[in-house]
């Protein structure tokens, strides 16, 4: 039945992923979560909103424009899906915002396994995670992954390793004028602290949600490797490129984690194509079925026990 309906790719299939976080996005601010907004909170709640909706369009098409899954809507599903598990992260508007502009410089990353406008692509990517780290500094550490990129692709022209300096000097150009112009030049100063919690161990070893995600992931991405041993050689550095974003990932999670900040949203699609991954190389229908059945309803019984406890 499930496979039925998310087995292949169908506009039914958005429809019921956006029209269940419009409703669960309202249901997390005012009934799970529940406080008075202002107009103008309002207002850039539905613009975040409109944002997180057009995430799952964005992660729909970097799995099916690379083929990185086949023609199915898991990938979205999960995506949803560990919003459900991870309700706090609709109440981080920051973290919204910095997954997204993520997804945008991954999106850009992949395609250069064609080898086509590798400079212009390196470039682009830069700048989205420049811009995804100015709502979370730690974010920055993703350009590890912009030059992990360019030595996995074309690592022997010396031009590729200059041109994310050239990005970064261009979006710090564009940042300090406009912050020059709303006279907010002690942004960079407060913002990019790299501040270190002296509990953040402790606060990750009490949050034993966030440490089972953490290493039910990394178990995942072992076992869709093993499983992908016979997959050319351009499908596999893809799958690496998106798993080291799921190690950075979980890195910015840990070192950002707080009672007030939930980053883990940046790690869901790299979780959620794992478990596509995954899904897929389950030959019989019937077992495939049932992980299925259970990968939907064990997040909505994580949903069900934080209300009742809550």
């Amino acid at each position: 039945m499930i496979s039925g309906i998310f087995g292949k790719t169908k506009p039914i299939n958005f429809i019921i992923i956006l029209g269940f976080l419009f409703l669960f996005y309202w249901f997390v601010h005012f009934v799970l979560y529940p406080q008075a907004y202002s107009t103008e909170e309002l207002v850039l709640k539905f613009i975040v909103l409109g944002v997180l909706l057009f995430s799952v369009f964005v992660v729909d098409f970097i799995a099916k424009r690379n083929q990185i899954t086949a023609t199915n809507s898991y990938a979205i599903l999960y995506y949803a899906l560990f919003i459900v598990v991870f309700p706090e992260v609709l109440l981080d508007n920051n973290g919204i915002f910095c997954s997204f502009f993520l997804l945008l410089a991954l999106r850009r990353l992949i395609s250069l396994k064609s080898l086509k406008n590798i400079k212009l692509k390196v470039f682009d990517a830069t700048i989205w995670t420049l811009v995804a780290s100015l709502f979370y500094d730690w974010a920055i550490i993703y350009l590890i992954l912009v030059y992990i990129a360019i030595y996995f692709y074309e690592p022997k022209n010396i031009k590729n390793w200059l041109v994310p300096l050239t990005g970064i000097f261009a979006i710090g150009i564009l940042v300090y004028c406009f912050l020059l112009l709303t006279d907010n030049l002690d942004f960079f100063g407060n913002h990019y602290q790299f501040s270190l919690r002296i509990d953040i161990i402790g606060y990750w070893i009490n949050s034993s949600k966030l440490a089972i995600y953490g290493v039910i992931m990394v178990i995942m991405a072992t076992l869709a490797f093993i499983k992908m041993g016979k997959l050319g050689v351009g499908k596999i550095i893809t799958m690496r490129l998106i798993a080291i974003s799921l190690a950075l990932g979980l890195t910015v999670t840990f070192l950002k984690s707080t009672d007030e900040i939930s980053p883990v949203i940046i790690t869901f699609f790299a979780s959620a194509i794992f478990l596509t991954k995954y899904i897929e190389f389950i030959k019989k229908a019937t077992l495939r079925e049932i992980i299925l059945i259970a990968s939907i309803v064990t997040p909505f019984l994580v949903l069900i026990t934080k209300v009742i406890i809550k």
